[in-house]
């Protein structure tokens, strides 16, 4: 497994990066500081966009986190004037690295996939802009191990450049900064450093250990493991300034967390902030956990913000949100944060304003474009081939013989309960349906062939459910209330409907349990050898 190929490079180089539940990390103990798991009996009062979806701008110069809700894990914030450019980690779902755009820090509209052609599994990018051109580095887990990858454009919107490999191997987690000296270098995990070509597409240089220090917590904390990681850097007053996340990005909630480090010289020495660390879940009872790998920006009226990102109390299955808090400079130039346990509305960024609806997760695929919601899961150089828009609808060509070997086409819920509504046509020998995807090994939801419905259910088809019918064309409801679904089915287009038997408890279904860093995804699936014409696909969140 790919978890623990990269637990043994990490470890094996005493610069472990990330440990996996397979590792098997300790559990937080219930007690006076850690009083046992519990979801917030009444959800806050999100504001909601037109399909019911939470949205953080609450219209009143307030704001209450995720501002950007479902898995958006390794945010990296780029200010450029007045505009805010923000991508994240997408792993094996191409097209990938989705640039977000605003410009007030809260409100964020996805505005191209930046990364088309597979490379590997994509961890947390760095987003920059240099001398007027823009670039994002790539870490990138392969077969062989980790790679660094680049890619630019002259406009955000791009065209973007194929990728160029760096060939710096067994890094991750690049953090671009242009020194006092006028060069430019890549900070990586594990506290290494190396130097960049004035054009940013090389390395120019060895790979240097020791180039920055990571803080220490205390021995006696829960936390997943040391794990330095995501450095990013920015110049203020004199000083560089890297913020890094230690403890591990899962395992116990209290694990991840947030440290500032700062120097005359990208060269160091490095020295700590006496507030470390600035950001860190202290205890389960929280709203957010995990809180960490930070960027840090200024935001629109010249005060200053932290984006990271935490998995949200009860719901690890959305995978690692997208969170916003105040910061503040101290008298003697460090960095405090200032939003608490973001359990409450936070004065926003850009005070009172309107706010902006970003596209939904609703297509009926009635147009030939393809919206930038939808990518495969690990998806072959070709992929795109199997899509066409034709009937009115979306035609997908069978892959494989299951959703464990067919590339779901996914997207990304954010909400803790919503539903989901999708009229799928069957053509030849094709087995097609609705899921809820988190990888091969984890999934669940309905399929049909033209004879009959199947099953599956945590990774795999119960074969004993298998129900013999006549189907042309099939609509499927899915609702998702707390990680409980429902399941129906129509044969006549809406008129009637059938409850399927099983209702599914899914909140197992997660990193902790399954690795990979991914969260649970909608996801229409087509496997076999004929085609799935996908129509009206509905979401909507519920309260």
């Amino acid at each position: 497994m790919w978890t623990r190929r990269r637990l043994a490079m990490t470890l094996g180089s005493g610069l472990a990066s990330v440990m996996t539940a397979e590792a098997g990390a300790k559990a937080v103990k219930p007690g006076p500081q850690n009083p046992p798991q519990h979801a917030p009996q009444k959800p806050p009062d999100w504001s909601r966009t037109p399909e019911g979806s939470r949205q953080a701008d609450l219209g009143n110069g307030h704001y209450l986190n995720p501002i950007l809700a479902g898995d958006h894990p390794d945010p990296t914030v780029l200010k450029d004037g007045s505009d805010y450019y923000m991508t994240f980690s997408s792993f094996q779902a191409y097209p990938g690295a989705v640039i977000w755009h605003s410009r007030d820090l809260l409100n964020w509209t996805p505005i191209v996939a930046a990364l088309t052609c597979p490379i590997g599994t994509v961890w947390a990018m760095d987003l920059i802009k240099h001398e007027g051109r823009f670039f994002i580095y790539i870490p990138v887990l392969q077969d062989k191990g980790t790679a660094l990858y680049v890619i630019w454009a002259d406009h955000i919107q791009g065209p973007w450049s194929e990728p160029v490999d760096l060939r710096i191997p067994g890094c991750i987690d690049p953090g671009h900064v242009v020194g006092e000296d006028g060069r430019r270098y890549l900070f990586v995990n594990g506290g290494r450093r190396v130097r960049l070509t004035a054009d940013g597409l090389a390395a120019d240089g060895p790979l240097e250990s020791n180039a920055w220090q990571p803080w220490q917590y205390p021995a006696d904390w829960e936390v997943e493991m040391f794990a330095p990681e995501g450095p990013k850097l920015l110049r203020r007053n004199g000083w560089f300034y890297l913020i890094s996340a230690v403890g591990g990005t899962a395992g116990p909630a209290t694990s991840h967390m947030v440290t500032v480090s700062r120097s005359r010289s990208v060269h160091g020495p490095w020295g700590h902030c006496p507030h470390n660390p600035v950001v860190r879940t202290r205890d389960i009872s929280e709203p957010w956990w995990s809180r960490g790998h930070a960027s840090v920006v200024e935001g629109p009226k010249g005060d200053w913000w932290m984006v990271y990102h935490g998995y949200e109390n009860g719901f690890r299955t959305l995978g690692r949100q997208a969170l916003l808090e105040p910061v503040e400079w101290t008298a003697d130039g460090w960095l405090r944060a200032r939003g608490g346990r973001l359990d409450r509305p936070l004065p926003a960024p850009g005070g009172k304003g309107n706010a902006v609806n970003p596209p939904g997760l609703s297509d009926d695929f009635s147009r030939s474009r393809h919206g930038l919601q939808w990518a495969f899961h690990a998806p072959a150089a070709d992929e795109s081939s199997r899509l066409r828009h034709a009937d009115g609808g979306l035609v997908i060509r069978g892959k494989g013989v299951s959703p464990i070997d067919c590339s779901p086409y996914c997207c990304i819920a954010g909400d803790r309960s919503y539903e989901i509504t999708v009229d799928l046509e069957l053509r030849g020998d094709v087995v097609g349906g609705l899921l809820l995807f988190y990888d091969e090994r984890g999934h669940t939801g309905l399929g049909f062939t033209r004879g009959e419905m199947r099953t599956f259910g945590y990774g795999q088809e119960h074969t004993w459910m298998r129900e013999a019918m006549t189907v042309s064309r099939v609509r499927i409801h899915l609702r998702n209330r707390d990680n409980v679904l429902r399941w129906r089915y129509s044969l006549d287009g809406g008129a009637t409907w059938r409850d399927h038997g099983w209702q599914m408890e899914v909140s197992g279904l997660h990193h902790n349990v399954f690795g990979g860093f991914l969260s649970l995804r909608p996801a229409i699936f087509s496997a076999g050898n004929g085609e799935l014409v996908a129509r009206d696909f509905q979401y909507r969140g519920l309260r």
